[in-house]
């Protein structure tokens, strides 16, 4: 009897353990391709870590025998997929007859589906010499800072202001910019688009609406979603902001390197980055710039560790924003309660921090840049 008891008493823990489980969801990409050579491959990326957290030379997709190619992802809990399709790099995504990219395709995982897609038409390797825009300013590039450290080294992109050539005795205050690749060139987006920080500072700063600013874009790497998020890769990426760009922007350029001049800024991932960054270096950093945020959703929590600090309230400014559709929804419930918890620790709105919401407005480049110069004022005033 005792056996039986003990086997019944397993089986039901069994069965309570799966009905608390959540349910996997299997999604399978079919994707038609026609007129690619019999020597191609394609991948898909997306903002998923089973889609290569947006790499996009990562995830392989099958090919099958009529210019179709597939994949299978297992998702452990429903969220929006955001993905794309390319053959290698971005140099070589999805586009449209013109050669421009295409829009982020998009799917709401709910349960087990298959999704169908169909591309006719790939940029090509020189595409990216011909996008449209440019550069306004003067850029100065450094290449692989941080060998040695722990992350990967990359390459820094640094915008100085008109007057810094004229006036050589005068020193700037710094902000620090995350996804480097997409601040200033659509040469070097990943997207094809860029921000326009260059043009939005160029004309503030021109206008005497905002002070004149160094801006330095941190290039990102294939560990981007790692770097910027908690846990150890966050940790020695922070790490190697504060003891390694910091120290080489503040001994190679005329800097003002006080907290009080120095602000970080980036979107999703970025915007976690860079509310950590101020949140755990205050010394450092006073002021962040936090486009739609990942908070808290998924396996990423930091609200939880704004509620749990029981020290002095930190001298902190944040511009903290996010658009309405699509994935800025599900950003949305976090970025709530990070506001919620930062009201809690004595934060107010228009004092503190500045909260806000552009409900038309997508997880995108172009609607990031788009609300850069209302953060870029919030920071820098004009005198």
């Amino acid at each position: 009897m005792k056996n039986v008891l003990s086997a019944l008493f397993l089986m039901l823990c069994t069965l309570a353990a799966s009905a608390q489980a959540p349910a996997k969801k299997t999604v399978s990409f079919l994707l038609h391709a026609p007129g690619l050579p019999d020597s191609a491959q394609v991948y898909i990326t997306g903002n998923a870590p089973e889609l290569g957290s947006w790499n996009p030379g990562k995830v392989k997709m099958e090919r099958l025998e009529d210019d179709s190619w597939q994949k299978e992802i297992v998702l452990h809990e429903p969220m929006l997929l955001e993905y794309k399709y390319t053959l290698g790099s971005w140099e070589r995504e999805a586009a449209d007859s013109t050669g421009k990219p295409l829009s982020n395709f998009t799917v709401n995982v709910e349960s087990t589906l298959q999704v169908k897609n169909l591309v006719t038409n790939w940029r090509s390797g020189g595409t990216k010499k011909t996008a449209a825009g440019g550069v306004t300013g003067q850029l100065v590039y450094h290449e692989q800072l941080g060998k040695g450290t722990v992350i990967p080294a990359r390459d820094l992109v640094v915008w100085l202001p008109p007057s810094y050539a004229q006036d050589k005795k005068k020193h700037y205050p710094v902000l620090y910019l995350h996804d480097g690749q997409n601040l200033f060139d659509p040469n070097t987006s990943s997207f094809g688009v860029d921000w326009r920080v260059d043009e939005t500072a160029d004309s503030l700063i021109r206008a005497g609406a905002m002070q004149p600013i160094i801006i330095v874009g941190i290039n990102n790497t294939e560990d981007r979603m790692q770097e910027y998020v908690p846990g150890e890769k966050g940790t020695a990426y922070m790490d190697f902001v504060v003891n390694t760009v910091k120290p080489f922007i503040d001994s190679t350029y005329r800097t003002k390197p006080a907290a009080k001049y120095t602000s970080t800024g980036g979107s999703s991932a970025g915007g976690t980055i860079s509310f950590m960054l101020a949140w755990q270096h205050p010394d450092v950093f006073s002021k962040a710039i936090c486009m739609s945020p990942a908070f808290k959703i998924q396996d990423i929590d930091y609200v939880d560790d704004v509620l749990t600090y029981k020290g002095r309230k930190k001298p902190l400014y944040f511009y903290i924003d996010n658009g309405g559709v699509e994935l800025e929804q599900q950003l949305q419930p976090g970025i709530d309660e990070m506001l919620q918890a930062l009201r809690q620790k004595g934060y107010r709105e228009g004092k503190d921090y500045r909260w806000v919401k552009d409900e038309k407005a997508k997880h995108f480049e172009s609607a990031w840049g788009k609300r850069m110069p209302q953060a870029l004022q919030l920071l820098y005033p004009a005198k």
